[in-house]
């Protein structure tokens, strides 16, 4: 199947899009780089344009990886990857100075091989660097011809119009699925007030909407979501719950539980280009699939109805805080 298209902003893409950063880190093992590019090539093959990365993944080897993988395809893709996110006395903190955002894209564009980035994201708000500084410079980049368009992640509703006042705001990019629904009361509505796409990174809830993960046995030490409160043994059994109510629902349909959780998410609106993650081909092909199956708003009312009993925070209070800013 070739994939329909969407826009974000002024910016045309595939419905659906691939989040590349579990290739390179955060969820097990990520050493088979040979299927990790092979995913990325039938992502393109099937129309899936939008593939998403960040400096910080892998420490730049995520962007390594993806530049290697659409060498030769380069017009096939629209790169979106990210600056903002750093390391700071053994926690997440963030920098959005002007001299460090052009640094971080030339260092992004040489490891990406590339010579320009079509969506520039500011992956996290500096709460020290005025807003209007950040965007200043991401306009720079925009005249110099080393991005195409900016986009923000998990920033606030007030940050987004700030941010937007300099120069437009193409996408935002903010956690969004069946179980993380923070951003509807005001977030969602202001970037649909302004024209602005919504990229919603996790639409499969870290991979539990799928339900395969029924046990915290099953993450790997370095797993990420072994610090997540949502995947702890206390909140783990009232997830599977939900889990369970999705996977009935996805059987009326004859879909996976998986292309259920993915379709509630596309059918917010046009303007939604989700970009479920992973590194094989055949989870690939069961997330693309997801683009065609359509859902009544009673489907949809029965899904918005699950993500209601969600147990535990969606962060630990360390990572929450740098979120919504």
């Amino acid at each position: 199947m070739t994939l329909p298209t969407r826009t974000l902003g002024d910016l045309t893409v595939g419905a659906q899009g691939l989040g590349c950063m579990g290739m390179s880190q955060a969820y097990g093992t990520f050493d088979d780089t040979d299927e990790s590019v092979a995913t990325i090539h039938r992502a393109l093959d099937l129309g899936v344009t939008l593939l998403d990365t960040a400096n910080v993944y892998g420490n730049g080897a995520n962007e390594e990886l993806v530049g290697r993988a659409i060498a030769g395809r380069r017009d096939e893709v629209v790169l979106a990857t990210k600056f903002g996110i750093v390391w700071k006395d053994g926690g997440q903190s963030a920098r959005g100075d002007a001299a460090y955002v052009k640094r971080c894209c030339d260092e992004s564009l040489a490891r990406l091989g590339v010579d320009h980035i079509d969506l520039y994201y500011q992956h996290r708000v500096d709460p020290e660097t005025p807003i209007e500084e950040t965007w200043g410079a991401l306009a720079d980049l925009v005249a110099a011809g080393k991005i195409r368009y900016a986009g923000i992640s998990e920033a606030g509703a007030a940050t987004i119009r700030a941010a937007h006042a300099v120069h437009p705001v193409t996408a935002l990019q903010s956690e969004w699925s069946l179980w993380t629904r923070d951003i509807e009361a005001e977030i969602a509505p202001t970037c649909g007030e302004l024209g602005i796409g919504i990229v919603p990174f996790s639409p499969l809830g870290r991979g539990f909407l799928t339900g395969a993960i029924t046990s915290t046995g099953q993450l790997v030490e370095g797993d990420m979501r072994n610090g997540l409160p949502r995947f702890s043994d206390e909140n783990l059994a009232a997830n599977l719950a939900i889990v369970e109510t999705v996977r009935a629902l996805a059987a009326r349909k004859d879909v996976t539980p998986g292309q259920l959780a993915l379709a509630w998410v596309q059918a917010k609106g046009e303007h939604v280009v989700p970009i479920p993650g992973t590194k094989r081909r055949s989870y690939l092909e069961q997330n693309v699939e997801a683009v065609g199956l359509e859902l009544t708003p009673e489907d949809v009312a029965a899904l918005d109805a699950v993500g209601e009993r969600v147990a535990g925070a969606r962060y630990p209070e360390s990572l929450q805080r740098t979120v919504g800013r």
